[in-house]
């Protein structure tokens, strides 16, 4: 919702600034420099992006909206799944694990977080993780650098849509001008039919110009910034799964990796430590 509140403040100050000045907001509306300068950027967005860019920025431009990122509560119930699948671990063995990351939809356990079982990215990480644990592939001071590597592969592909969304945002201005220069074109072939005519051409030529610019500043360069504080928290996420994975694969006992993976959280979503102690160890025993 701060993004529409930011929208809306945005268009508020801008109308608002216009019309105590003597403006009238009806000069403004040419469809014309609309058609132009908007339909030249979807098609600067659809030229610059692969199909599967173009859905992960709807996608990413839908959460951007509605706020859809992870708070305390989400990490909360990720460092509890976390010590419940740790625990089973230790006091069952590894091999116990098999049934819940193999079929993680079907894990009593996994079915009591659902903010980890229905985020396929995150629930693919985190079995992704425990998998070479649980099989034995692999030394248990080398788990880190692989899921660092894939966490590093993610973040790259996360960064397409900020990278668009900029290009974009910095063509506008540029978009903006072509559409001024059409309308100046259109002025000069209107100058016969009177000063009138010449003035309403000129002002919509102009209008182009605030367009481009307008929506450029005003809109699509900060949505690019807030999806990248966005990735920022999905990244964090991953690296807190990452944290507790190859603590707990290096040996900590699971409240131990528990805790790792908490305090590398940033401070705003970070669980208190005592707190959330008491929650784990409150979980039933299994």
């Amino acid at each position: 919702m701060l993004v529409l509140l930011g929208a809306f403040i945005v268009m508020a100050s801008t109308l608002g600034g216009f019309i105590i000045a003597g403006g009238n907001p009806v000069v403004l509306l040419h469809v014309s420099e609309f058609v132009v300068i908007l339909g030249v950027a979807a098609g600067v967005l659809i030229i610059a992006s692969p199909f599967h860019v173009l859905k992960e920025i709807i996608h990413k431009t839908k959460d951007a909206i509605t706020a859809k990122s992870a708070g305390e509560k989400e990490f909360t119930e990720l460092l509890k799944l976390l010590y419940e699948i740790f625990m089973i671990g230790r006091r069952n063995g590894l091999i116990a694990l098999e049934e819940h990351i193999m079929n993680p939809k079907s894990s009593a356990v996994f079915q009591r977080y659902p903010s980890v079982l229905n985020h396929h990215e995150r629930l693919e990480f985190i079995c992704n993780g425990l998998k070479p644990v649980v099989d034995g592939k692999i030394k248990p001071d080398q788990l880190e650098d692989l899921m660092q590597a894939e966490l590093q592969a993610k973040a790259a592909e996360a960064h397409h849509p900020i990278h668009i969304l900029h290009l974009v945002g910095d063509s506008l201005p540029g978009i903006g001008i072509v559409a001024a220069v059409l309308g100046i074109i259109n002025t000069m072939n209107a100058i016969a039919e009177g000063p009138e005519k010449v003035g309403e051409k000129v002002a919509a030529a102009l209008t182009g110009t605030l367009l481009g610019i307008f929506v450029a500043y005003g809109f699509v360069n900060p949505l690019a910034n807030r999806v990248e504080f966005n990735n920022a928290s999905d990244e964090q996420f991953l690296k807190c799964i990452k944290q507790a994975v190859a603590g707990f694969a290096k040996g900590l006992a699971p409240l131990t990796a528990v805790e790792v993976a908490r305090r590398s959280l940033d401070s705003n979503v970070q669980p208190g430590g005592a707190e959330l102690e008491a929650e784990l160890k409150a979980l039933p025993a299994k």
